[in-house]
């Protein structure tokens, strides 16, 4: 089968045009206006026993006609022009308030005004989102490229060639985690969490999570333990995704110990590490546009909220949500009357759950 390239003539061009000028709501009121205006002259003329000639009179109905026709077209101007004032505007990308307009308008003045913050805001995080691949993508790229380059081009001892193996697969590791980070937190954005609930042990969730990231905890030196029990309707996969979020955050910024606690509430995870550099509310977010701080380690745009977010969403999933809390120093004795907190420790995450039962 061949193909066949359809141009449009000059002539056709023009004659699309021409239709599209002519297509117009100008067009339409001052059609409306011109017809309310000459219709009932014309009537007048036809049923009135005039003595004017033939031709004076089409003359005079001529005239009529041109002055009707001139009138629609001013007066459909003047009522569309908040509506052309709207389009400049518009398409200027500056939105402004004028008292004269239309409560029509107006709605649509306010309509126009949120798509174009929702367009900012995508156009932000999609600005965020290049950032977090530059950057963090390219951490370890770069070193994998380095230890490949040292397997291959260097004369390793057996030892040393396992040891840069185990690095590589690190590193790997590490890229196809943010890889999946990302993409869930970009779905996640967009789409509900799907969640399949069951009867879940809570107690035997956090062990697992425990168990699985004891290496980390002990190779940076820290007390990982495990706290409580209860039951309570999940889904079990999704859930340790959330936990296990949470636990490595923490991991990474505690100073010495961190805590994973059934409650009544639901979920903590606690550690006596520096705390976040914002609100939650600020930070869980998906590749967000500003930079943040945390235990004075800079993070560029759209890296620090991703765990957080799809910890969030999880929770939200569930039917429950994601709280923060921090205290910089633990109970004194004079609160040792108070209930007893989710957690002695200064940084607290709570993933709350509904019905949870001892």
């Amino acid at each position: 089968m061949s193909g066949r390239l359809i141009t449009e003539s000059p002539g056709q061009d023009l004659a699309e045009r021409r239709r599209a000028s002519r297509n117009t709501l100008r067009a339409q009121f001052a059609l409306v206006i011109f017809l309310l205006a000459f219709l009932p002259n014309l009537v007048l003329t036809l049923t009135a026993q005039s003595t004017l000639p033939a031709g004076a009179l089409m003359g005079w109905m001529l005239l009529v006609g041109v002055l009707c026709g001139m009138v629609g077209y001013v007066l459909s101007g003047a009522l569309l022009r908040p509506l052309s004032r709207l389009q400049t505007e518009v398409e200027g990308g500056e939105l402004r308030t004028h008292t004269d307009d239309p409560a029509e308008i107006l709605r649509l003045r306010r309509a126009f005004s949120d798509l174009l913050a929702r367009l900012g805001t995508e156009q932000t995080r999609r600005n965020a989102f290049m950032a977090t691949l530059v950057h963090d993508l390219k951490t370890p790229l770069v070193a994998a490229g380095h230890l490949t380059h040292a397997l291959v081009h260097l004369p390793l001892p057996e030892a040393e060639r396992r040891e840069v193996g185990a690095q590589m697969g690190a590193e790997t590791a590490r890229l196809l985690a943010l890889v999946q980070q990302m993409a869930d937190a970009h779905r996640f954005e967009r789409e509900d969490v799907t969640v399949q609930s069951a009867p879940t042990d809570l107690r035997a969730l956090i062990d697992g999570v425990a168990r699985r990231l004891q290496p980390q905890a002990e190779w940076g030196g820290l007390e990982l333990t495990v706290d409580g029990s209860g039951h309570a309707p999940a889904d079990a996969p999704v859930l340790e995704r959330a936990v296990t979020n949470l636990t490595e955050n923490a991991l990474r910024y505690a100073r010495s110990r961190v805590e994973l606690r059934v409650t009544p509430s639901g979920l903590v995870v606690a550690d006596d590490g520096p705390g976040l550099g914002g609100s939650l509310a600020q930070l869980a977010q998906p590749f967000t546009s500003q930079p943040t701080t945390i235990a004075g380690q800079q993070y560029t745009a759209g890296t620090a909220g991703l765990g957080l977010f799809i910890a969030r969403r999880i929770a939200e999933a569930h039917g429950g949500g994601l709280h923060y809390s921090h205290q910089p120093h633990e109970l004194s004795s004079q609160d040792l009357a108070a209930p007893p907190p989710a957690s002695t420790l200064p940084t607290v995450f709570t993933l709350t759950l509904p019905e949870v039962t001892p």
